[in-house]
């Protein structure tokens, strides 16, 4: 059976804080360091051998995967770094707590800005010193292809193509790939893998160093998948995500009340295993701006 185990980055800084981060390249938390200590330690007990890993250009995601590789042991396996995998870009909100920008624009507003599927905060002006444009390591992308703000179905946009053309078929070379991200951009692909809806995705909430593993069959169809970890600790992690964005609620790292999680949900969307003709969402190979580092 093949896997890819997905993994959102520990704890950053911001995470603790409370802001918004998106793009913003902030650093793990010494929980968040903790976090992915333990993550590392819990596939090395499951009796996972990654050939190959990816991560995005964000320092949070990329130390959470030296972490997990150091501690497994696999420092050695091949790394990809790409831009598709970096966090929903959220533009003017970058920064801010989402607490106080919910006493200001309450809670139904912050929410749709972190939850909604098509709705995007508004943009970083042109000359924003926050804007991509003018951080060195997306030097080599066409500046039309760097987002200024994003909704979650940008962010679809910008990583399924990634995920169609380059990740899912390395399975045809490896058994098991590990992929540690973001909190949206990997909302977007298990979004396309479980055939959730626009609506239902909101509900949908991915803690922190958590592994989520997928399997898949021979022809590249999922058929399974599940958290490693306990349940009624998943869901309350998952609950303190969600409270994140909410007036008087507790923060990040003190979950609120439980609610059920299932073990193991099957996967309702198959893949054409023939190279980047996803079946059911239609995503191309592009491969006209570089992706590696």
């Amino acid at each position: 059976m093949k896997k890819i185990v997905l993994l959102r980055h520990g704890e950053s800084v911001w995470n603790r804080e409370n802001r918004f981060t998106g793009w913003t390249d902030v650093d793990l938390s010494e929980k968040g360091v903790a976090e992915a200590v333990k993550a590392g330690e819990t596939l090395r007990k499951e009796g996972f051998h990654f050939g190959r890993a990816y991560t995005s250009y964000l320092k949070r995601a990329v130390k959470t995967l030296d972490v997990v590789l150091d501690r497994m042991d696999r420092d050695w396996i091949p790394v990809t770094k790409t831009w598709r995998l970096n966090e929903k870009h959220y533009g003017m909100l970058q920064g801010l707590n989402k607490r106080d920008t919910a006493e200001k624009y309450g809670d139904e507003q912050v929410y749709v800005w972190r939850r909604s599927y098509d709705v995007a905060p508004a943009p970083l002006p042109e000359d924003d010193p926050r804007n991509p444009r003018f951080d060195p390591r997306y030097a080599g992308i066409p500046d039309a292809a760097l987002p200024r703000t994003e909704s979650l179905k940008d962010t679809v946009a910008r990583t399924m193509p990634y995920w169609e053309c380059e990740i899912l078929p390395a399975l045809a070379r490896h058994d098991e790939l590990l992929v540690v991200a973001h909190g949206n951009s990997l909302r977007g692909i298990i979004k396309n893998l479980k055939g959730i809806s626009d609506e239902a995705i909101s509900e949908f909430n991915l803690p922190t160093a958590v592994p989520y593993v997928f399997e898949f069959d021979e022809g590249l169809g999922c058929v399974k998948d599940y958290f490693l970890g306990d349940p009624a600790e998943i869901a309350s992690l998952m609950e303190a995500v969600a409270n994140q964005g909410r007036r008087g609620c507790p923060p990040p790292s003190l979950p609120g009340c439980e609610t059920p999680v299932s073990e193991e949900v099957v996967c309702r969307s198959v893949f054409d295993p023939v190279l980047c003709l996803g079946r059911r969402t239609g995503f191309a190979c592009r491969r006209s701006s570089p992706d590696r580092k």
